[in-house]
Order: structure tokens, then sequence, then C-alpha cells
């Protein structure tokens, strides 16, 4: 069976606007709200393409269609929000000429892979609440930059694409749209084709950009390791307060 890894292509900008970098998380509301009733459609959609994959082993046409828009969707959101792209994320399910652009081709399934399909992502999602983790840790510090510069630095461009196309193998991967298990946390090796203007196909990471990663890595496995302790300290606290009285 081959298995096509879900690619990701982002055309860094030269330049962004100051005023969209400052007003970033205000400008993402409606989008914010669009993507929360799309989350509840694609939720639905998922199980009942779960049960269609395991009896033909494969997505459904129809379901491999909706949720392929759907994971669009959600990674030009997240594109934007990362600051990867200046250009506001059209509400269209298939937008042309946009930055951002994942590439699906969803197949064939082994179907004892689909039932386990929960267990077997629990790595990668370990992995991609790590790099979620680290780069909300260090969002702030990336918008100051982005703002003063009105430009996001190649190696921080390449840290965050690394970081979202991740994720969005992992988003591919959970919802059955491909059997290619994700990988390559720190890009790709660089090709004769990649030499003269590598952004992110293939993704081609400076040694800058991969020491910025394994920085991510460590604050969100810091980030991780912390939450835990306050829940754990929060239950704690619950119990000797239930117990006192």
């Amino acid at each position: 069976m081959t298995e096509f890894l879900p690619e990701l292509d982002i055309r860094m900008p030269a330049r962004q606007r100051r005023l969209t970098v400052l007003l970033r998380l205000i400008l993402l509301i409606p989008q914010d709200i669009a993507l929360f009733v799309l989350s509840i459609v694609a939720t639905v959609v998922m199980v009942v393409a779960w049960f269609g994959a395991l009896f033909l082993g494969r997505l459904p046409y129809w379901a491999a269609d909706f949720l392929s828009g759907y994971l669009g969707y959600y990674i030009r959101f997240c594109a934007y929000a990362f600051l990867l792209v200046d250009r506001y994320p059209p509400f269209r399910w298939q937008p042309a000429d946009y930055p951002v652009t994942v590439q699906l081709e969803p197949g064939r399934l082994n179907r004892l892979a689909v039932f386990f399909r929960l267990l077997l992502i629990i790595p990668a999602a370990i992995v991609v609440d790590v790099l979620t983790a680290g780069w909300a840790a260090l969002s702030f510090f990336v918008w100051v930059i982005v703002l003063v510069l009105g430009r996001m630095p190649r190696p921080i461009f390449g840290t965050a694409a690394a970081v979202l196309r991740f994720q969005m193998r992992a988003e591919a991967y959970v919802t059955l749209l491909t059997s290619a298990y994700p990988k390559r946390v720190f890009g790709d090796e660089p090709t004769p084709d990649a030499a003269v203007d590598a952004q992110t196909r293939p993704l081609v990471l400076s040694g800058a950009a991969r020491a910025l990663l394994i920085v991510v890595i460590v604050l969100g496995v810091i980030s991780s390791v912390t939450s835990g302790v306050e829940s754990r300290n929060v239950r704690d606290d619950v119990s000797v307060g239930l117990s006192g009285r």
C-alpha cells in the first residue's frame, strides 16, 4: 500500500502589515467562530466516516471531500494565527491562490489501523501537544519580533512551519485522510530542487531553525510537566478540602 505523506505549502511573505500583526487575535475572532461550528460538523462526519472506512477500507468520497476541506480551512486559520502569512484567510472551502495549501491524497486504509486509530495516534498527539505548548510559550516574543520588524525572520518561519506541518499531518492521520503516520518533525533532507528557493516543500530547516525548534520542544515539555503538577496539586487540595468536611 502506497502511503502519501500530506504536504504543506506556505509562501513566505516578504513583508507583513504591522497593523494586522498588532490586531491579529481580534481579527481571528470571526474565523474562530466559523471554525467552531465547522468542527462540530466535522466531528459528526468523522464518526460516520470511521464506520464507513471500516466497511470499505477507505473513506467514503463525500467524507473525504468534507474532511479535506475542513483540514485545509483549519490549517489556513492556524497559519494566519502563527503569523506565517499576512493575507486574511477567506471564508471559502477551497480558495484560489491563497499562500497556504494542504495537499492530501486519501486512498486505501488498513482496516485494523482504522479500528485502533485513536490508540495509534497517541504518540503523535503527545508530540503535537509538546510542540503547540512550546510554541505558545514563545508566541508573544514572536509577535513582538514580527511587529517590530514588519516581517518574520526565516529561522522563526521555518520553526513555525515545522510545528504546523506536523500538526497538519497528525490531524490528517486521525481523520483518516492518510495512512501515513506523522513524521519528520525536524524537516526534510535538502534536495537539489530546494537549493534555489526552499520554503516549506521540501521543508529544509536551517541550523538556527532546528535550534529554535529544540527550544520549542524543551519549553513544551516543561509546560506539560508543570501543567501536570499543577493539576495534581489542585486535585490534592480538593481532596483535602472534601475530607475536612
